[in-house]
């Protein structure tokens, strides 16, 4: 991993764009521009905040429990599940999610967009661990755009000679007041899968509203959905392209004490997450020579 001082020399901006060691050995990118603030891990490109100038709170969250420590995940923010999501498909002895969001990355680039907003790529540094988990010739990159909005575009290349399948997602937590003050809309009438329930089939009737533990894979849809938050009097659009999967999930009090770094006693209740995906039906065959792009944009408006 290139040290700090090459990072800040190389791909720093001045008074916008910087990188930092943090307890742990680990490297943060930290953002801040005319439009927002934002941190992102270079293990993993783990995105760990964004908060527009616009907003008094946080859009992402972090557990206040989240430790930074090589090769373990961290709880909040915005993990990048790749290039498999939930457990492998056929050798649970693999990494849940995958290997990406624990493994090392790479600044590849940065920039300033025209808007004033801060532009970051970086890719995964390969090693025999991640070759003896992926063994397919490939190559993934992550543009993280922070500004008033945040994009984020993970892009899957199949630099080899045959094809390949993937699922993915970008697995971000959202700050709110609190879960049962919270719902999420935009995706009535859409077919999702129950992981709670055994991954049963169910149509979303109306808006989603949490009064337990919620864990729902939607299918074939590209819907634009939003967090509505009313204790915080906001409401979180998310607006994507490349993803016909959206989750929806909430660990509630009985999981998020067994999980350990949800900030106890109560931190999961000022989070919720959705994520854009590519799961289940709706994995991802990538053709030799193709690219695979998956985008998503939030913007954080008054209620």
């Amino acid at each position: 991993m290139d040290s700090t001082e090459k990072l800040n020399r190389q791909f720093g901006i001045g008074g916008q764009l910087g990188f930092r060691a943090v307890d742990g050995g680990l490297v943060v990118a930290e953002i801040n521009n005319a439009h927002a603030t934002a941190s992102l891990c270079l293990q993993g490109a783990h995105l760990m905040a964004w908060q527009p100038r616009s907003q008094a709170v946080p859009v992402i969250w972090l557990s206040r429990d989240a430790v930074l420590a090589s090769g373990k995940a961290i709880r909040g923010g915005t993990p990048v599940c790749w290039p498999w999501f939930g457990a492998h498909v056929s050798d649970p002895s693999f990494p849940a999610h995958g290997f990406a969001r624990t493994a090392p990355w790479r600044v590849i680039e940065s920039g300033s967009e025209p808007d004033g907003a801060t532009r970051l790529t970086l890719c995964p540094e390969e090693s025999d661990k991640t070759r003896a988990l992926w063994p397919h010739d490939s190559r993934l990159e992550l543009t993280v755009i922070a500004g008033e909005t945040l994009r984020m575009e993970l892009v899957t290349e199949n630099t080899g000679i045959t094809d390949f399948e993937i699922t993915e997602a970008l697995h971000t937590y959202f700050r709110i007041g609190d879960i049962g003050a919270a719902r999420v809309g935009g995706l009535a009438g859409c077919d999702y899968r129950d992981k709670v329930g055994g991954s049963t089939p169910g149509k979303q009737d109306g808006t989603i509203r949490f009064t337990g533990e919620t864990d729902r894979v939607y299918v074939n849809t590209a819907a634009e959905c939003a967090v509505e938050d009313d204790m915080l009097k906001r409401r979180i659009r998310i607006a994507k392209s490349g993803s016909l999967s959206t989750v929806v999930w909430t660990p509630w009090t009985e999981k998020a004490n067994r999980m350990g770094d949800m900030g106890q006693p109560d931190g999961w209740r000022e989070t919720v997450c959705v994520e854009t995906a590519n799961a289940l039906e709706n994995a991802v065959k990538v053709a030799a020579g193709a690219r695979h792009t998956l985008i998503v944009e939030y913007r954080a408006e008054p209620m």
